[in-house]
């Protein structure tokens, strides 16, 4: 079997790593294809030997852009790429311009499509990334989704359950993979200098709503400079630097001496640095992943996001811009060890990293049973229509469709919604299913 990966930004190539490790350790044949729109030697073909990848067989070379201008681009190479080598499977990763190229041009070429990270809804369509994720979805043959959560988002926006397969998510596979990879040679701790390791907080902040917003920008500064009793890291991206530069925000921060402005840093040191930090404060929505799997608490500077599950499983907390919430929130988990250890300890919701292996099996399962085909219908359209029902029978879901030829969709049980997995049982359970016609 031919599988194809289509990426293009360092954290897809960061989750998918653990993927193209399964399809090659199980004999696959892998057709990577790197879009290029990170273009910079640390971001191209060093990060690939780092990761201990395999070199692309192409890359596209789109380099930056407007949004239309780089994913057409995209679409044009990748379109080529898949005629030519004409893979079984095309698998995509997260939200980015990347993954809306490449699952768009794969379905309109007949191959099926495998969204890694499905299901993911910030409900923000002000984000590009929304916008993407969704679109990518919309193409998708396949729906590899991380949590119960991101499954049922899916099935409320009508995509079929037995598409969908809560895996986990790879970030899990990815942490546990590449942190000993990293700890084999970084050396950020020693470099860094700090007389105290034990309060680090890793700053990382990019996003457009924040940095380009100078009352937001303002206060999330203003709340550094009082954070005096935490030795703060921060990477700071250029466009960031930039941004504080013309607010006039950049100087007082730089001659703080509990805050130390670093340059960008690759990969692995940056994961050697969050494994390390008692904090995490980010507008990230990868690095809100990796800080529950890794057990470091983080306080996101955000007001919504993708990633809910965190929150609710109580390792990360939403504190927005607001100055006083960041401050007392770090405090608080710097001075209530209750308080820290629950944040700490907080269970991952994104599994105990085998997503990669479960994704493989999926995909094995369908080729073997010649099921990566798109084709045209051979039956006639018979139709079927929407019903709900409260059901008393001690009956499983796939009970329930054979016995009344129906699908499953939604389950509503102890007042809450489940995903309709065939084992689950439905008595006393509210059901929105499909009637098929006979």
């Amino acid at each position: 079997m031919k599988i194809g990966v289509v990426l293009g930004t360092r954290p897809e190539i960061i989750k998918m790593a653990p993927v193209i490790d399964e399809i090659q350790n199980r004999g696959h044949e892998l057709l990577l294809i790197h879009t290029g729109q990170h273009y910079d030697k640390e971001m191209s073909e060093d990060f690939f030997i780092d990761l201990e990848l395999p070199k692309p067989n192409y890359n596209i070379h789109v380099g930056s852009g407007s949004h239309g201008k780089q994913t057409g681009l995209m679409m044009k190479g990748i379109e080529e790429v898949l005629i030519k080598e004409k893979p079984d499977i095309v698998l995509v990763q997260g939200d980015t311009n990347a993954v809306l190229a490449g699952a768009l041009v794969a379905q309109k070429l007949h191959i099926p499509v495998g969204h890694v990270e499905a299901g993911l809804r910030s409900f923000d369509v002000s984000m590009p990334e929304e916008i993407n994720r969704m679109a990518a979805d919309d193409c998708s043959y396949f729906y590899f989704v991380p949590t119960e959560e991101s499954a049922i988002n899916l099935v409320l926006e009508g995509y079929s359950p037995k598409d969908i397969f809560i895996t986990g998510n790879s970030v899990v596979d990815t942490c546990y993979r590449n942190l000993k990879i990293a700890e084999k040679t970084s050396t950020i701790i020693d470099d860094l200098g700090l007389e105290n390791l034990d309060n680090i907080i890793t700053l990382t902040m990019h996003r457009a709503e924040n940095v380009d917003d100078k009352e937001r920008l303002h206060n999330i500064i203003g709340a550094l400079h009082e954070l005096k009793d935490f030795n703060i890291v921060f990477p700071i991206h250029p466009r960031t630097k930039k941004t504080l530069e013309r607010f006039g925000l950049y100087d007082d921060l730089v001659n703080e001496k509990h805050i130390h402005i670093t340059k960008p840093i690759g990969y692995l040191d940056f994961l050697v640095l969050i494994s390390k930090s008692i904090i995490i404060l980010t507008d990230s929505g990868g690095l809100q992943e990796e800080a529950i799997t890794l057990n470091v608490p983080a306080l996101t500077l955000r007001y919504n996001t993708e990633r809910p599950e965190t929150v609710e499983a109580g390792g990360n907390i939403l504190v927005g811009a607001d100055k006083n919430y960041i401050l007392e929130t770090a405090s608080k988990i710097l001075n209530d060890n209750d308080f820290y250890n629950k944040m700490k300890n907080a269970k991952n919701p994104y599994g105990n990293g085998n997503a990669a292996s479960k994704m493989l099996d999926v995909i094995e399962n369908a080729y073997e049973n010649n099921n990566l085909k798109i084709e045209a219908p051979e039956t006639i359209y018979s139709g079927f229509k929407v019903e709900m029902k409260q059901v008393s029978e001690d009956i499983t879901v796939k009970e329930f469709e054979d016995k009344y030829n129906s699908l499953v969709r939604v389950i509503y049980k102890n007042d809450n919604m489940v995903f309709p997995q065939e084992n689950i049982n439905i008595k006393d359970s509210i059901i929105l299913f499909n009637k098929y016609s006979n």
